[in-house]
């Protein structure tokens, strides 16, 4: 698409303009903005590009939340836009989210110019370097003027997304002084002039710069590294935490089946649901709560993230081991236990098309057999417990489990839903896909999160909710309503915070219900009639699953209120 200089009235628009078209060109195609005055011109600049979409929230904290779940939903990097003040303060807990996660945001908050600077102007804080060091990157922009060259701006971009797509993805910033005046007043001549070194760009249709990105490989001496480690593991584990790939999936299973080895598959790794290989041990998180002994492994092979179990990290540091590998593509340290031998920053896929080669085939351990006849009983017990037309937390997991559609999307908040899907889940759905808050593992935004990944990944959504989580993150049921995607909140309102329930802190009776638990009182009926969403509140496990098919059917977005006694 041919850019033309003529359509800008003056310097901030023009250069406005030319930073999202140099995104667009880029690859970037969905903008998530805030309205604000100050940050008027790159609004402009984005309602009148023709070929990118934009979503529009009055809530910044909400709206960022949103886009951090749209780059985790479709893998592709975003652009997040604010006006000055306390709007970009509000961006903070998703962009601290973005980096844990390392999520592509570039950030782009408007700001005050310097001379209103600590002169007490309205609605101007102390935003550069705002996110300290939750950015890979952070830039100030100065105010826009013919006096520098146009180049500098499409250069930026390229260095901002270079960083923000990098060896270690994640969120960058842009802060951009504007003068007034702040609307398409024609105040500047000679603005067709200016941009003549770009003549060339206008009509190319293609990024000014472009960085070119590094290769991951294993290197023969990592290989033979990786070969000798492996070789001195004799009863090996695999652990899979997060992995978002559909072929890295596939390449823990290959690992698995040539060494031999059982696999503790996290709710995050997508080997947890429908997925019913030899080697996934699907109940493993039960077995250790059940004080199951673990059999005396001496080698962990640890794929993608971490795990969502606290049972099998305390198992794991009661092991004696020989080796334990850990296979994740970002260089940041991910070692609770202090335990990793060997560390490789690569994708599943990548580190074992280098290995399989060289090892031999083994067929399954006596740990795995041991460990599957164990976890199918769970399986057996779960299946007759649930069976019982009563509703429970981990009841309705498991029902959602067996329920949901393959192929479509399930978003877990964190506290306890992450924990019962990870726990109670039944194997014998289908293949879904997992979206989760587990960088910072806080309960803000997840409302929002869901709206965002539901949109990437274009899939109808399941939500696992709270009612603390559900109440915080309230002002995001207005997001529903513009979404191409339904949501199905299924929220569990136990009146508190359940979790607490499971820590030591539930004994001190004196503080317990006031200052943990915080019960609120509240049934969220009239929220859903708030914001026209299709509401159901079941009485029954066999009721909860008519209400539940029932919202599968329908257009619109869906609330489904599950209402239990605390500790059920």
């Amino acid at each position: 698409m041919r850019f033309n200089l003529k359509n800008h009235s003056n310097i901030n628009f023009l250069w406005s303009s030319l930073l999202i078209e140099e995104l667009y060109r880029h690859g970037i195609q969905h903008f998530f903005v805030a309205p604000g005055s100050r940050c008027a011109p790159l609004l402009s600049a984005v309602g009148h590009h023709k070929n990118i979409t934009s979503f529009v929230h009055f809530d910044e904290r909400a709206l960022a939340f949103m886009a951090c779940g749209y780059a985790a939903g479709s893998g592709k990097p975003v652009v997040l836009i604010c006006t000055s003040g306390t709007a970009a303060a509000n961006f903070l807990p998703a962009i601290i989210e973005a980096s844990k996660k390392k999520l592509p945001l570039i950030v782009i908050t408007a700001d005050r110019p310097p001379e209103l600077q600590k002169t007490g102007a309205a609605q101007t804080i102390e935003q550069p370097n705002i996110y300290g060091l939750y950015v890979r990157w952070s830039f100030e922009m100065p105010c826009p003027c013919i006096e520098i060259p146009p180049q500098f701006i499409l250069t930026t971009v390229a260095q901002c997304l270079s960083q923000a797509k990098g060896l270690l993805n994640g969120p960058v910033h842009l802060n951009m002084m504007f003068r007034d005046p702040l609307y398409p007043v024609k105040v500047q001549k000679g603005l067709i002039e200016y941009g003549l070194p770009l003549n060339a760009w206008c009509v190319s249709g293609k990024p000014f710069t472009i960085y070119q990105p590094n290769e991951p490989k294993m290197t023969p001496l990592a290989v033979n590294d990786a070969i000798r480690r492996i070789g001195r593991i004799k009863k090996g584990l695999i652990l899979a935490g997060k992995i978002s790939s559909i072929q890295d999936q596939k390449s823990v299973l290959l690992f698995a089946e040539k060494t031999g080895f059982p696999v503790f598959a996290d709710i995050t790794s997508g080997l947890r649901l429908g997925c019913r290989h030899k080697n996934i041990i699907h109940y493993f998180d039960n077995l250790l709560a059940n004080r199951q002994p673990l059999p005396a492994f001496d080698g962990i092979i640890h794929f993608g993230g971490r795990m969502t179990s606290k049972q099998c990290y305390d198992a794991m540091a009661a092991l004696k081991l020989n080796e334990y590998l850990m296979i994740l593509g970002h260089p940041l340290r991910s070692d609770p236990l202090h335990m990793v031998t060997a560390r490789y920053n690569l994708t599943p896929g990548i580190f074992t098309d280098a290995i399989l080669p060289h090892i031999r085939q083994h067929a399954g351990s006596k740990a795995l057999l041991s460990l599957k006849k164990s976890s199918n009983l769970e399986l057996k017990k779960m299946n007759k417990a649930f069976a019982q037309d009563i509703l429970s937390e981990p009841g309705i997991a498991y029902l959602i489990s067996r329920l949901i559609p393959g192929n479509e999307g399930l978003f877990l908040s964190n506290s306890m839903p992450v924990r019962n899907m990870d726990r109670f889940a039944s194997p014998d759905g289908d293949q879904v896909l997992i979206g989760t808050n587990r960088g910072a593992s806080g309960i803000d935004g997840i409302i929002a999160s869901a709206a965002g990944f539901a949109e990437g990944i274009k899939r109808t959504t399941t939500l696992l909710i709270g009612d603390l989580a559900f109440l915080y993150d309230l002002n995001s049921l207005a997001l529903l309503s513009s979404l191409t995607q339904k949501i199905i909140i299924v929220v569990i309102n136990n009146n508190g915070g359940e979790i607490f329930l499971h820590l030591p802190i539930a004994s001190d009776t004196k503080v317990f219900e006031k200052y943990f638990i915080t019960p609120h009182g509240l049934s969220f009926a009239p929220m859903a009639a708030m914001f026209n969403l299709n509401y159901d509140s079941p009485f029954t496990a066999s009721n909860f699953k008519e209400m539940y098919l029932k919202a599968l059917q329908s257009k619109n977005s869906t609330i489904i209120e599950i209402k239990l006694k605390r500790g059920k």
